[in-house]
């Protein structure tokens, strides 16, 4: 009876060596709401797919996953919030190439974006598209160009805040080209897009989401895309290369983070339901009407990503010229 009682004792201390601490949390995992913080305003892109993603790893999860806006300072202000959360499982990172971006934009951050998140899997690819409002005489890239040089300073274009995408895409035209277009940051793609849409701004960089439609109902003209490949929503607008800005390439992408430290074993799991999820067919198909290409990817090959991404950004910024900000 006595060594009966013994190995009762034993069996879960045996049974925790065996399986290691990590695969005992992440079998457990989780035992309540899951929060994904998104660092733009509600109806972007990065948003919209996230809405998308909570919903199906919540079916799976069977605890609800959250949905948390912290837009603001190029989507700095929501990576800081992960940034400094407990590495349990429970928080994540969703957002754009912007993470890669800002820490060679801005002088200071409260966050080490290469040591501060660990990559959990890039969810799709994107190439921005270049927008102006109907009202703008301009139809083509060259026609922009002439436009903004004979008129310096007299064109705004909008962002979702200094060290997103669409500020580095606006600034590397503006370095390549030699024009004079003014920098209007807002809140998120929303908000940027309906400031254009308003004509409060005449230029924009965006994302296709909840773009197209106004393209192409004549309130807005698409003049190029910034990826290295027409995008099949708009097959009939050119690179910027093909539109005559030689070597202009600027991709775009969404992925997911967890704070550093997050065990191995919820990362994997976390990464194997984001592969389940876009390999589901609505989804897939989802993602391709609003301009997306999903990835995937492993968090090495993410992590890999993420690294070459912040190098090319860096250089970017720098051969630019772009000044940092505070």
């Amino acid at each position: 009876m006595k060594l009966m009682k013994r190995l009762c004792c034993l069996f879960p201390v045996v049974l925790l060596v065996a399986l290691g601490p990590g695969n005992v949390i992440a079998q457990s995992y989780p035992i309540r709401p899951v929060r994904l913080v998104v660092p733009f305003a509600p109806g972007g892109g990065v948003d919209v797919v996230s809405r998308l993603i909570a919903a199906k790893l919540a079916e799976t999860l069977k605890q609800p996953v959250l949905i948390e806006n912290r837009g603001g300072s190029g989507g700095t202000v929501g990576a800081n919030v992960v940034a400094k959360a407990e590495p349990d499982g429970y928080t994540f990172l969703m957002t754009s190439a912007s993470i890669a971006i800002a820490p060679s934009i801005y002088r200071k951050l409260p966050f080490d974006a290469l040591k501060d998140f660990a990559p959990v899997s890039q969810i799709y690819s994107l190439s921005l598209i270049l927008l102006v409002n109907a009202n703008v005489s301009a139809t083509s890239v060259g026609a922009l160009i002439a436009l903004a040089k004979s008129q310096p300073g007299r064109l705004n274009y909008a962002s979702t805040g200094v060290g997103g995408s669409p500020h580095l895409a606006a600034e590397l035209f503006k370095s390549m080209t030699g024009t004079d277009i003014v920098h209007v940051p807002y809140k998120g793609v929303a908000p940027m897009g309906a400031a254009l849409i308003a004509n409060e701004v005449q230029v924009i960089f965006t994302v296709p989401v909840g773009i197209v439609q106004y393209i192409k109902s004549g309130e807005l003209r698409a003049l190029a895309v910034t990826g290295n490949a027409r995008s099949h929503m708009l097959p009939k607008v050119p690179t910027m290369v093909e539109a005559g800005v030689r070597d202009y390439v600027l991709p775009d992408w969404m992925g997911m983070f967890a704070p550093a430290g997050t065990s191995r074993e919820i990362i994997a799991r976390l990464h194997a339901q984001i592969v389940r999820i876009l390999a589901i067919p609505e989804i897939r198909e989802r993602l391709r009407n609003i301009g997306y290409d999903p990835v995937g990817s492993t968090p090495e090959e993410f992590d890999a990503k993420f690294k070459e991404d912040f190098a090319t950004f860096a250089r970017v910024i720098k051969e630019t010229r772009i000044p940092l900000m505070d």
